[in-house]
């Protein structure tokens, strides 16, 4: 309890030494409580604080004495410093099957069954009109981090995994300073209401609230990430990207005859599939060839009756040019 009566009574000495500072002199106090008041790599009371504490007859206190290992078993609750590493884990799987509707089926199953959820979805039905003959499907899976293998070798199980790229972000670093700024800006705040308390007029109020409101504002943000965060390293991200197809890739290196007989299926599989494209494209394509077989019948017909009634009119103006021609000799 004799730190916090220091620091209090060395804020309220620099709000009395800075009386005249203007509107920004409680968030400059505040800044210089937070900084100067401790030693951010000890935690104990800096020079300046210290040696003022003992002018005026204030016991501050000492480092703490090294804990031997008998101490730390010996008490009933020890502080042990938390050492696990911050791991976002991010996995981008690429996968085909034979069966569509049950792989989408069972993976929305092994999903739920490990506590994930499926945060994203996009499914395409490979229709022809869109240039596409095969459905595929696109998802953004979220897994406990300590079920993604689970997940992962289940999924292999049921499907063939063409491709699988894995990335992992370490965050501890960049976690333990927001942590530690977080802390730094709460005990801001605990310093700015106690200031509040004591403040005798409306300038200092206000100055000492818009501080306030500007050090709440830094935590919220601060708090957010850090639940941010917390959700990534606690739940890995899958990126898995299903391909229906009509047999599927070998896995496995193939020899010079297995490769050969495969390519030759395979187009032999694309030549049927081609003719059947087309067939059902013709089909598709009836009312079409009936609409413009009537609009080509049509103007056929008004071209044949044009050079009909032209030849008559040839015929019929024969016989005058005859008699003209015999009047004319």
């Amino acid at each position: 309890m004799e730190k916090w009566k220091v620091l209090s009574l060395a804020a309220v000495l620099g709000l009395v030494l800075a009386g005249c500072g203007g509107s920004n002199k409680y968030a400059d106090t505040s800044a210089a409580v937070t900084e100067e008041a401790y030693d951010t790599g000890t935690g104990y009371l800096s020079d300046d604080i210290y040696s003022y504490a003992q002018e005026n007859g204030y016991a501050a206190e000492e480092p703490a004495e090294d804990v031997s290992d008998d101490a730390v078993e010996g008490s009933e609750s020890p502080e042990v410093a938390d050492t696990s590493r911050k791991l976002i884990k991010n996995v981008d799987l690429e996968v085909e099957t034979e069966e569509f509707d049950d792989l989408l089926t069972t993976i929305e199953q092994k999903t739920e069954a490990l506590a994930g959820y499926i945060e994203e979805s996009y499914t395409y039905n490979g229709s022809a009109y869109r240039g596409g003959s095969t459905r595929n499907a696109s998802l953004t899976i979220r897994i406990p981090a300590g079920k993604l293998n689970t997940f992962l070798s289940e999924v292999a199980e049921v499907s063939n995994v063409i491709s699988r790229n894995e990335r992992v972000t370490d965050v501890t670093l960049q976690y333990v300073d927001m942590e530690s700024h977080k802390k730094a800006l709460v005990a801001e705040q605990d310093r700015l209401l106690e200031l509040l308390e004591q403040a005798e007029n409306v300038e200092d109020i206000i100055s000492i609230e818009s501080r306030l409101s500007e050090v709440r504002y830094q935590i919220e943000s601060m708090e957010s990430q850090l639940r941010t965060m917390d959700n990534q390293v606690s739940y890995s991200t899958i990126n898995l990207s299903i391909e229906e197809v009509k047999q599927l890739t070998p896995v496995k290196e193939q020899s010079v005859g297995e490769k050969i007989a495969t390519g030759f299926w395979k187009n032999l599989t694309r030549v049927g599939a081609g003719i059947m494209n087309f067939g059902i494209g013709l089909i598709i394509s009836i009312p079409y060839v009936l609409l413009w077989g009537i609009i080509i019948a049509i103007v056929v017909f008004i071209i044949r009756s044009v050079l009909k009634k032209s030849r008559s009119r040839k015929v019929d103006n024969k016989p005058e040019e005859k008699k003209e021609n015999q009047k004319n000799e």
